[in-house]
């Protein structure tokens, strides 16, 4: 991964490419050659110089007032989970990077959420998107998450290295690449993180989608949304989620499923039924969950913010 500077300069430098200048009431100028902004224009939106501006996009300039911060944002129409991308980039917080983060666990009382939710999919996410805890319903829409070494459960790994993945999603593109981009703020709030690093020259060597999206440095953040899948057992299902940030650790989200529709929630309810009969030997069955508390301590560095 590329250090802070280089990062600055190549996340500054994708975003004002992606900007128009109708976009932001600028002029198109015959023969103009640059499909973005261009950065004294940057400079001229934000309110600061040009002088100012080029330094902080080349790397020069390492930290920035939230004034700052918060004009360029807006020149550059970034989103929230961009901004705040950003804001971790020039205000880092060099004394993380000292400090060991301590293994995940999932709370015995999250873990009897889960064991609850006998007709809703739902799942605990932690650190690079490992699966820490599901509950069965989870696993046969997904994939048997609790079947797996800890190791490999990884929902971006299996998005992108499982054929039956692709297969199951609809929109597999669209909701993979904004799991990569859900990294990709992970990685600005842990900038030098070992473990992010090694994650990311993994995948990179793996797989042939990944890399691309990882440079278009689009982030994430977690949020709500739908995904349509194409379930072998049920067909087509339509699924809502909401994805809540759990007390006592940032970096663990609860995801929890529902049917988009009266027809989505009753093949739910099938798929659920169909999985007490259906029940791999060593797997819980439905209304069971496990959790991986496996995760190694890691150098720590910073830290928030969507699978879409």
């Amino acid at each position: 991964m590329a250090n802070n500077a280089d990062e600055i300069r190549e996340f500054l430098r994708t975003r004002r490419d992606a900007v128009r200048p109708s976009q932001v009431g600028l002029p198109k100028y015959p023969g103009r050659r640059v499909p973005g902004l261009r950065r004294e224009e940057v400079a001229q939106l934000a309110g600061v110089s040009v002088d100012y501006y080029t330094r902080l996009e080349q790397g020069r300039l390492t930290s920035a007032s939230e004034g700052v911060i918060l004009s360029i944002a807006e020149a550059l129409q970034l989103s929230r989970a961009e901004t705040q991308y950003l804001r971790d980039l020039l205000r880092p917080q060099p004394r993380r990077a000292r400090q060991l983060r301590p293994r995940q666990q999932v709370r015995p009382e999250l873990q009897r959420l889960l064991e609850g939710l006998n007709d809703q999919p739902a799942f605990v996410l932690g650190r690079r998107n490992e699966v820490l805890a599901s509950n069965a319903l989870l696993d046969a829409l997904l994939t048997p998450f609790n079947q797996k070494p800890p190791e490999d459960r990884n929902l971006l790994r299996w998005l992108l290295l499982d054929p039956a993945a692709r297969a199951l999603y609809l929109d597999w593109a669209q909701i993979t690449s904004e799991v990569v981009g859900v990294l990709r703020a992970e990685a600005g709030r842990y900038p030098g993180d070992p473990q992010i690093a090694a994650f990311v020259a993994e995948l990179s060597a793996a797989s042939p989608d990944f890399r691309p999206w990882w440079e278009e440095r689009t982030v994430v953040e977690r949020t709500w949304g739908t995904k349509r899948f194409d379930h072998p057992v049920v067909g087509r299902l339509d699924i809502t989620y909401e994805a809540l940030n759990l007390p006592g650790d940032p970096d663990q989200v609860l995801f929890v499923y529902s049917g988009s529709t009266t027809d989505d929630l009753d093949k739910l309810r099938i798929l659920a039924s169909w999985s007490t009969q259906h029940t791999p030997p060593g797997r819980p069955a439905p209304g069971a969950s496990r959790q991986d508390t496996t995760d190694a301590p890691a150098a720590d560095s910073q830290r928030d913010a969507r699978p879409r």
